[in-house]
């Protein structure tokens, strides 16, 4: 992605079709696509991923699956028929989840002649740390964890993972010119408040550690000017390709 705007993905952590449709309309052309999470598709279902698909727009489907194989892998191919351009689960779900999702979400998408989505893993949340870890039974460092599923994803043949823009760098050379995409949420513009995040980055540092996506949500959906605050982040992303 050379267009620094493509890089940028913003979450639509809204609760209405209206609040979505508002947002989304008022970044058309100005951001690269747009993240729909657990909150907006509860509220108001796949109908509001195909309305933002015809709109033209990219859509990044954050469910983060994590059940049994087969539920995953069928719930995978679900999401696969909106439209989406990504779609994730949890690595922690294992190499056998992954790899199922895989090939059926490939081998519908070739059935029905149509583009497969990015499939990428969600290694440690951004929210979480050491003792987070620690709390659920994992008894390694957060880098270690994350390193650990990354090596799964990939060899289950993911498309990448979603990541704290902290890990990217070691993600990246580890990859020995594999093409493995990183995705990272977390980010925050210096200026922002960190909220219920911990491992963050600015955007700036997050492209020059190597990430080919940022998410970000609240900076720019709760921003008075979402699109002042979008445009200055691009010149962050802009600024740290040359």
């Amino acid at each position: 992605m050379s267009n620094p705007k493509d890089k940028l993905i913003v979450a639509l952590d809204v609760a209405t079709r209206k609040e979505a449709l508002d947002l989304s309309g008022r970044l058309d052309g100005v951001v690269g696509a747009f993240k729909i999470g657990l909150q907006l598709f509860t509220a108001e279902g796949g109908d509001m991923v195909r309305e933002i698909v015809s709109r033209g727009h990219r859509v990044f489907l954050d469910l983060k699956f994590h059940d049994i194989p087969n539920t995953v892998a069928s719930a995978s191919v679900e999401a696969s028929r909106l439209g989406v351009w990504m779609l994730n689960v949890h690595a922690s779900g294992g190499s056998e989840m992954m790899r199922r999702t895989v090939e059926a979400v490939a081998e519908d998408c070739a059935k029905r002649g149509v583009p497969k989505p990015l499939l990428t893993s969600v290694t440690v949340l951004t929210s979480s740390d050491e003792k987070t870890l620690v709390e659920t039974g994992v008894g390694s460092h957060v880098d270690d964890q994350v390193q650990r599923l990354v090596q799964i994803s990939m060899d289950a043949g993911m498309d990448g993972v979603v990541a704290s823009a902290l890990e990217v760098s070691q993600i990246k050379s580890r990859l020995a010119g594999r093409s493995f995409l990183t995705v990272t949420p977390g980010i925050r513009p210096s200026e922002a408040t960190l909220d219920d995040q911990r491992r963050v980055t600015t955007p700036r540092q997050a492209i020059i550690n190597g990430s080919d996506f940022i998410v970000v949500g609240r900076p720019i959906t709760r921003a008075s000017d979402p699109v002042g605050v979008a445009s200055s982040i691009i010149d962050e992303i802009s600024s740290a390709q040359r």
